[in-house]
Parts: C-alpha cells; sequence; structure tokens
C-alpha cells in the first residue's frame, strides 16, 4: 500500500547525506508547477483524468562495479492476510542478500500502515540481518542518496503518480503490474521515461522472461508460421467466495495507525472503506480487475512475441455471472486489432477455470505455447513446406524471481528490461480500452500518431 503522508516511523540521517529532504520536496513541487504531460487519450474509466509533471531526473547514486545495490521497497501490505506483494518482493530480496545470489541490501520500506511496517522490518531483519528503515512517507524514502532502485507495490491509483516521482528522483524503477490505473496515466509516465532515457524502469510482468515467447519471437522474425494473422490466451481461474477478498483487519484506525487521506492520494478525500482500501482489486474507481490484474500478465508477453505494433482497435464484453457484489466484472472476453492487421482474443475469468489454449496463428503454420515449450504444428496447405517440430525451452523454476534479478541486472549493466514502459503502454491501450469498452458498451480505435483514443 501506498505511504502516509506526515512522518517517518524511523529514518537515518547520516544514510542520506545531500539534499535535504525539505529541498527534494520543494523540488517535487516546483517541477508539478512547470510542465505537465496529459493524457492524450479520452477520458479514463475512473472519470478523471490527471495532470503530471514532466520531470528530469537527478543523478544516480553512482554503483561501482561489484557494489551492493541498495534498494526500498514502497508499499508492503501482509501476504498473512492475502494481499501482500510488496512483502513476497522484500523477503525474496532479502533471501537473495542471505544466500549471496546478488549483492543487493534491501536498506528502506515505506506504507501508509503502521502495522504492516512492523511486521514487514521484522520478518526482513530475521533474514537479512542489518538493519531496514520504515517510512509512513514514501517520499522520505525517494529523498535518500543511498539507494539505487526502488520497488512499487501500490495500489493502480499511485503507479504513475509514484513512478514520476521516483524518476525525478533518480531512481531505477520496478513497477508491479499493471503498469498504471488507465490510459492517461500511462501516457504520462511514457513521456516521462522518454525524457529520461537513462533511467531503468522495468514493468511486473515477470512471464516475459518465459524461454518460450523469447523462442516464439525468433521463430516469427525467421518466418517459420509465414505472417502471424491471430494470437489468442486467457486467464482464468475459480474462486468459489469471489475473487480478491483480503482479509480485514479490525486494528487498522485512520488516524492512529493508518493514513487514508494518503492512500486516497490521487483519488482525492473520499470517506473510510476498509473494503476498498483493501480490496481495491474488486471496484471501478480503483483497478480495472480481471484485465489489468490478471490478463495483463498473458498479454504482455504475446505481445513481446509477436511484434505487430500498437492495438489501433478493442471491444470487450464483461459481466457478473457469479460474484455479483464484485464491482469490476467476473467474466471478461476481449478482441483486439493490431497496426499490421493481426487480431488477438484474450478471455478472462474468476468463476471458470478453463482457460482457452495459449497460440499464436500464422498463414503457414501455427505456434502452440501452453506448455513449456514451443510446438510448431504447420497449416494443412504447408504441409510439404514445413514439418511439425517441438523447440525445447530451458526450465525457469521462478519467473519471479528471475524477474527480480533481471531489474538488478538492468541497474548493473544500465541495458533497458524487456517488460519496457513502451510495451507497458501498449498494453495500457488494450486494458484502458477494453474496460471502457465495457462499461460503455462501445468500441473503441487508437491512433498510433497522434496516441489518443476514441469511440468508434
Amino acid at each position: 500500500m501506498p505511504l502516509a503522508d506526515n512522518q517517518a516511523v524511523s529514518s537515518s540521517k547520516s544514510a542520506h547525506p545531500g539534499r535535504s529532504r525539505r529541498e527534494f520536496l520543494a523540488a517535487t513541487a516546483l517541477a508539478a508547477a512547470g510542465a505537465t504531460v496529459l493524457g492524450r487519450s479520452a477520458t479514463a474509466q475512473s472519470g478523471t483524468t490527471r495532470a503530471y509533471p514532466l520531470v528530469r531526473a537527478r543523478r544516480r547514486t553512482p554503483l561501482n562495479e561489484g557494489e551492493t545495490i541498495k534498494i526500498g521497497v514502497i508499499g508492503v501490505g501482509n501476504h498473512q492476510t492475502g494481499c501482500g506483494m510488496g512483502l513476497v518482493h522484500c523477503l525474496t530480496f532479502a533471501g537473495f542478500h542471505k544466500a549471496g545470489t546478488e549483492k543487493v541490501e534491501l536498506v528502506a520500506i515505506a506504507d501508509v500502515n503502521q502495522l504492516f511496517l512492523e511486521n514487514a522490518k521484522n520478518l526482513i531483519e530475521q533474514i537479512q540481518t542489518t538493519k531496514v528503515d520504515t517510512y509512513t512517507d514514501y517520499r522520505e524514502l525517494l529523498a535518500r542518496d543511498d539507494i539505487h532502485g526502488v520497488l512499487l507495490a501500490v495500489p493502480e491509483h499511485w503507479h504513475a503518480k509514484m513512478a514520476i516521482e521516483s524518476i525525478e528522483a533518480g531512481k531505477d524503477v520496478y513497477l508491479e503490474k499493471p503498469m498504471t490505473l488507465n490510459l492517461a496515466d500511462a501516457m504520462a509516465l511514457y513521456e516521462n521515461t522518454k525524457s529520461n532515457p537513462d533511467v531503468i524502469v522495468q514493468v511486473g510482468t515477470q512471464k516475459t522472461r518465459l524461454p518460450k515467447y523469447l523462442e516464439a519471437q525468433k521463430l516469427i522474425r525467421a518466418g517459420a508460421i509465414g505472417t502471424p494473422t491471430f494470437s489468442q490466451t486467457s486467464y482464468c481461474r475459480n474462486v468459489p467466495s469471489g475473487e480478491w477478498h483480503y482479509k480485514i483487519d479490525d486494528r487498522w484506525q485512520p488516524g492512529v495507525n493508518l493514513d487514508w487521506d494518503m492512500w486516497c492520494g490521487p483519488l482525492g478525500s473520499m470517506d473510510w472503506d476498509p473494503h476498498l482500501y483493501y480490496q481495491w482489486r474488486r471496484y471501478r474507481k480503483t483497478s480495472t480487475g480481471i484485465i489489468g490484474d490478471l490478463l495483463v500478465h498473458e498479454m504482455t508477453p504475446i505481445l513481446l512475441a509477436v511484434e505487430q505494433g500498437w492495438p489501433v482497435r478493442v471491444v470487450a464484453t464483461g459481466a457478473h455471472l457469479h460474484d455479483k457484489e464484485m464491482e469490476n466484472h467476473d467474466n471478461v472476453n476481449l478482441a483486439i486489432q493490431f497496426e499490421t492487421g493481426h487480431q488477438m482474443f484474450v478471455a478472462g475469468s474468476t468463476c471458470n477455470e478453463q482457460g482457452i489454449e495459449t497460440l499464436i496463428r500464422g498463414h503457414k503454420a501455427n505456434l502452440f505455447l501452453n506448455g513449456r515449450d514451443c510446438e510448431i504444428r504447420p497449416e494443412r496447405p504447408y504441409v510439404e513446406e514445413i514439418d511439425p517440430d517441438t523447440i525445447k525451452c530451458p526450465i525457469i523454476e521462478n519467473d519471479q524471481d528471475a524477474h527480480r534479478l533481471g531489474w538488478l541486472e538492468s541497474i548493473r549493466t544500465r541495458t533497458q528490461p524487456q517488460s519496457s514502459v513502451e510495451l507497458g503502454t501498449m498494453v495500457m491501450v488494450i486494458v484502458d480500452l477494453a474496460t471502457r469498452s465495457m462499461w460503455e458498451g462501445k468500441a473503441f480505435a487508437f491512433d498510433p500518431k497522434t496516441m489518443a483514443a476514441r469511440a468508434v
């Protein structure tokens, strides 16, 4: 969860000499008053379009060869109550440190919830055995001069603002999926990364690390399936009690141990609602539900593999079939067309776990990707030209760990990650327009020349 706007629970002033917190916050305010980036899409499904500063990244904290990478995590949550991906990241990085997998040290965490902070600090320090500073104001963490990179595991309405502020602070960024809440936010982040090309920003779609998609990319580039015509994928699961019902804790007290106003942040002031706070994926204002939180995992590596340019037309349907109390839909279907004419069908459900085959169709052959490997099956007219084949792909035991380690490698080498902001923006075109298509009952088009969307 994002952090509070008042005080630091603990901080070490000597750990981050140089520009003071006051100077950093003043610079942030100055940038906000200057050049801004407006989302060039139509108004997002949340009903608001926000302006963000076009920032210039401050000088990056030097990292010498072989030096320990120091990172911070903003948004920790609590995995014991169901919503704690940030804490999982924290414990994994602490594990890397302990095992010597990578020379990395988690030096600071931030969250609006002090109970989460105390729990995370204790768990991390048991593994890492070095001190972890805690903050309820994430800007205190960003102002530190000793931090090389930050991982953002916060609700979606904070993604763009916090990522842009992290870029301005000179930090490399690991941004959890979906990249942003809506297309307007995605465009603001896209422009800021283009203006600061030396900063590393990796989107947390770890399936882009799976060898089968990288092999599929090579095969398609080599013409192994002919012209890519149509792709399909899905993310379907069945949760009888309803999806994202994370456990509510009666100990949470806004103004005492939780900064609710800070959590609301870019959305504006709202009455305290523990369900919105901790089950935010169920609500239209704070999440796109299945599309942004599940389907991005499957769509992103397909887009990486087929390389068919920007989505240019999206239409989608959604329904409330079982979990009728959830505001976001529990069953969705998307149809997408790209610049080349390539088409994609995507299905998602939280009330039926039978997905569809992950498949890229070509005019000469088809590429099946349901398993670990790539399987080529020729089309009937081309059986004399193309032999059936299975391309064995290496085993990755944990694609999330591979993605975390890939980010750390990018920090060291300054090599841009596979799961980039540009790819994330392409995915956000689909996410935003599909969401609006479901709620408004219209098809939407996107123009890559003007980077603007409209109903059609």
